[in-house]
């Protein structure tokens, strides 16, 4: 039974979470930690950084890393598909709709509506993961590491343009010597 509500929970994910892999965060982390208690926001949290640090989709990640938590290979295969699902069937329709509209203003400006909103999704994400299990040395008195190496690391991608894969790999080693 819990294997339904698990391709139930992320088909359901995959419908309505608009914008990618990263809007996608707050929708997964409030079925899993909050509606479902799947998993805490401790192991949340660690299965999110596997997520990033693992190649493909954040998103798909998730909610592999979830569905083996849940139902072992075949809880990690039903979430991925139900999570996928829902994208290759609706590009299926949007995409000959899309060929049938080409060139419309109106169509193209709904489409320039939905940026907004998936910039607040992903800024949603962003604010869900600012927890005390993520920033553990955060706050007055405590050394601030956690949020010096987010403010290094967020400056050197969105200024200097610098390789996200080796600030991952600088902030892990700084995080293995340090902590």
């Amino acid at each position: 039974m819990e294997l339904i509500y698990l391709a139930f929970v992320f088909f359901k994910i995959g419908v309505f979470g608009f914008g990618g892999g990263y809007a996608m965060i707050s929708l997964i982390q409030d079925e899993v930690v909050n509606n479902h208690q799947w998993m805490n926001s401790q192991t949340f949290a660690d299965v999110l950084a596997i997520s990033q640090m693992t190649p493909g989709p954040i998103s798909i990640n998730t909610a592999t890393y979830v569905g083996y938590n849940v139902g072992g290979l075949v809880g990690a295969t039903i979430a991925t598909i139900a999570l996928c699902l829902p994208s290759i069937i609706m590009m299926y329709f949007v995409i000959r709709f899309l060929f049938k509209t080409k060139g419309n203003p109106t169509i193209n400006s709904i489409l320039a509506s939905l940026k907004p909103a998936i910039a607040g999704l992903i800024l949603s994400a962003a604010l869900i993961m600012m927890t005390r299990e993520n920033f553990c040395d955060a706050g007055i008195g405590e050394n601030n590491i956690s949020i010096i190496i987010c403010a290094v690391t967020f400056i050197a991608t969105f200024f200097f343009k610098i390789n996200p894969m080796m600030l991952i790999s600088i902030a892990g080693m700084v995080g293995f010597f340090l902590y």
